[in-house]
């Protein structure tokens, strides 16, 4: 069911707007108003999908409608109508905000698909929009520690850059948390961030991987590919596990960081691409250059920024933050009632030795529940289960 206010001071043109609305969805629930002032009243109690909104009203003119609308309910696609329309009208009131602009009478057609498609554009970005949040979430960076919050404060001042960053630290830390936050709160937000985990590519395979290929340019290659760098242009790539990345990879990789450009495999043509490189590793890669595993020249291009993800153990204050965020987003996700954790049982956790990091405790958050008792989980749930 769509909420439709129609803002109109002439009755008669009020009625026709409701029948011609009403007949062709009767599932519309149709609201008036009769000048500005009553508009925006019911603007600010109701959530409205659409306001169809004239122009020329008294007390309130249909502009100020738009932009005091605006400002309190953006997401509401307002359509003005008017019968003293002229183009500059048109145009001030799409400046303002407006999603299109109708004059009397109406073409009926006209009217009825730009309901349609303001409707639709509203619960699209609405789906958008909760969508986005839940992804957010789903990367939400949970504790107070003062290590946490040193990371959450250098992310502040480098996200708003183009610096490249290497993410340092043991599996399971978070080490994907950070990129994510960084790039969310970049200006290429609204551009892709495309992962790599280098680890889990065959070397063989790397580099067609990170540049794309050309047909026919090795057994396999039944047509062209777009490799990750360029499909990541505009935004952010973050090559996870980049210690594990082959030389031969690291070589063209370096390249990319020096011309900003990349070729194909099998390809002799140049691609200019803009993009931001976000790094990561569990490795060492200073010893691993002392190896030859790693490129001197490419750690220096990766570290500009370098952030140290700490261990769990090394921020056990955040175990308790973290135990509760897991039970409530595991129980909602199961769809059954979110179970507490007992004094007893959170201390013997926040005491455990965490190899595997926030990872691990999440597995094993997801273990109690299921396996532990069922109003409450104890101590002796923890000594069964979580070891």
């Amino acid at each position: 069911m769509s909420k439709i206010l129609i803002v109109e001071d002439e009755a008669s043109i009020r009625r026709v707007l409701v029948k011609i609305l009403s007949e062709e969805d009767k599932s519309h629930e149709i609201y008036e108003a009769e000048d500005g002032l009553i508009a925006l009243n019911k603007i600010k109690k109701e959530n409205f999908d659409l306001v169809l909104c004239d122009i020329k009203m008294p007390k309130m003119d249909g502009i100020e409608v738009l932009e005091f609308t605006k400002k309190i309910k953006p997401e509401i696609p307002i359509v003005m109508i008017s019968g003293h329309g002229d183009l500059d009208t048109a145009v001030d009131s799409m400046r303002k905000g407006a999603y299109d602009y109708i004059s009397k009478p109406p073409d009926l057609n006209r009217l009825l698909n730009t309901v349609r498609n303001a409707i639709d554009k509203k619960n699209l970005t609405l789906e958008n929009t909760l969508l986005k949040r839940k992804i957010i979430s789903s990367f939400e960076m949970i504790g107070e520690s003062k290590e946490l919050n040193k990371i959450r404060d250098l992310i502040k001042k480098v996200a708003i850059t183009d610096a490249k960053i290497l993410i340092a630290g043991p599996n399971g830390a978070g080490k994907e948390l950070v990129a994510r936050s960084i790039h969310s709160t970049s200006n290429r937000a609204h551009n892709p961030l495309i992962e790599v985990n280098c680890a889990a590519i065959p070397g063989e395979l790397i580099e067609s991987e990170l540049f794309g290929h050309v047909k026919g340019s090795f057994t396999g290659a039944i047509k062209d590919k777009t490799g990750k760098f360029e499909a990541a242009n505009n935004g952010t790539i973050f090559l996870d596990e980049v210690g594990d990345m082959s030389l031969s990879a690291q070589a063209k990789v370096l390249r990319v960081l020096q011309d900003n450009c990349i070729q194909k495999v099998g390809g002799g043509k140049d691609i200019k691409i803009d993009v931001r490189v976000i790094a990561a590793t569990n490795k060492d890669l200073k010893k691993e250059i002392e190896k030859g595993k790693f490129r001197e020249d490419l750690f220096h291009r990766l570290a500009v920024i370098i952030i140290n993800v700490p261990s769990l153990k090394e921020r056990r204050n955040d175990i308790p933050l973290l135990i509760n965020y897991f039970s409530t987003n595991i129980s909602k996700a199961q769809g059954t009632k979110e179970k507490k954790f007992s004094k007893s049982a959170v201390k013997l956790l926040k005491s455990m030795n965490w190899t595997g990091n926030v990872r691990e405790l999440r597995n094993v958050v997801e273990r109690l529940i299921i396996l532990g008792d069922e109003k409450e989980i104890s101590e002796k749930n923890v000594k069964q289960f979580a070891k």
